[in-house]
């Protein structure tokens, strides 16, 4: 066994791919993060490389779909949107214990603090501009095009992901936080009208980018479990969620002084998304940012239940599910906002 995994039968594997030329040169390593799907560093004699598994124990419906992450990159390879080549999948979970694939390693930055410590402000206006850069170019990807048609369904996606969330939170053995049950009721009482569906990256953040080793551009775009065809705006108000979460809470920047740092204001962050995707916010968006933080308060109480459960993949599990219920309450202020707004 390496780091949990069992080395010699992936060694063999690894072998029939053609990614190695001696068993006796593969070396594993788990890499930092990922509190869902656990991830390691491959070493060879011909290349560096990613796994990608399915955590062990007993999973939720739907959940930790690497399969579905293995096929997303794969087609949005020849698309502006930058992805790791993905390199071998593997479905016998006889080998490491569950499904896996193989993705060409990058060598550049994860950036996990979103204040960005150390960097210039030109920097970080640089960084930021090519987080919304890339994440607009995700949403203008036509998916038929890129054999994505069938990778959801399209209409509704605010609708069956409120459901969907609220299904897996009503199965959880832990108890719910109170405003968590409000939010569950007054969301679908307030979807937007609209309907437009694009590819979804589902968990669009900083740490989920590598950046080049110098230069203010995103070499990759990586955990894509939650990707499917979705609402463009549901997606990117995910990603703004930054600005509502105090960074004292967990990976947010609200309260921090964003002019000093560099770091544009979320109305300038929005109105730069508007002008690339040519999508308007109004009069929706604190919905939107009401349901996503609903929804992160899902995931968060999950990652919970996986602790209480013993199969969580980090060691921070706990504390990171501790935040569920100081999310929901954030969320609940966005709701009561939209609500005051659209009266």
């Amino acid at each position: 066994m390496s780091q949990g995994l069992a080395l010699d039968p992936l060694a063999g594997w690894i072998l029939q791919q053609g990614l190695a030329g001696s068993a006796s040169a593969i070396t594993v390593q788990p890499l930092s993060g990922g509190q869902s799907n656990p991830t390691f560093r491959v070493s060879t004699d011909r290349g560096e490389y990613v796994l990608r598994k399915q955590p062990p124990g007993p999973l939720l419906a739907s959940a930790h779909a690497i399969d579905r992450e293995y096929r997303v990159m794969a087609a949005l390879a020849d698309t502006p949107v930058p992805v790791p080549r993905m390199l071998a999948w593997c479905d016998d979970a006889s080998l490491i214990g569950t499904p896996f694939y193989l993705m060409a390693f990058l060598a550049g930055r994860v950036l996990a603090d979103q204040s960005l410590p150390g960097a210039q402000p030109a920097e970080r206006a640089a960084l930021y501009g090519e987080m919304n850069r890339v994440l607009a170019a995700l949403h203008a990807v036509e998916p038929a095009a890129v054999g994505l048609g069938d990778y959801g369904r399209s209409g509704n996606y605010v609708a069956r992901q409120v459901a969907r969330w609220s299904r897996q939170c009503e199965a959880s053995t832990l108890a719910l936080p109170p405003t968590m049950r409000r939010l569950m009721d007054w969301l679908p009482q307030h979807l937007p009208a609209h309907d437009t569906t694009t590819l979804v990256h589902g968990d669009y953040r900083l740490d989920n980018l590598v950046f080049h080793a110098r230069e203010p551009r995103v070499l990759g775009v990586l955990d894509w479990e939650l990707s499917t065809l979705g609402d463009p705006l549901a997606d990117f108000s995910y990603h703004c969620m930054s600005w509502r979460i105090p960074a004292s809470l967990w990976r947010g920047i609200a309260g921090l002084d964003l002019r000093a740092l560099g770091i544009p204001d979320e109305a300038s962050y929005v109105r730069q998304y508007e002008e690339t995707s040519g999508r308007a916010t109004a009069p929706h968006w604190e919905f939107y940012m009401a349901y996503n933080l609903f929804r992160m308060a899902a995931i968060l109480h999950g990652i919970a239940q996986r602790a209480a459960d013993g199969t969580a993949a980090a060691a921070d599990a706990v504390e990171t599910g501790r935040k569920a219920a100081p999310l929901a309450e954030l969320a609940w202020d966005c709701a009561m906002r939209h609500q005051a707004a659209t009266r």
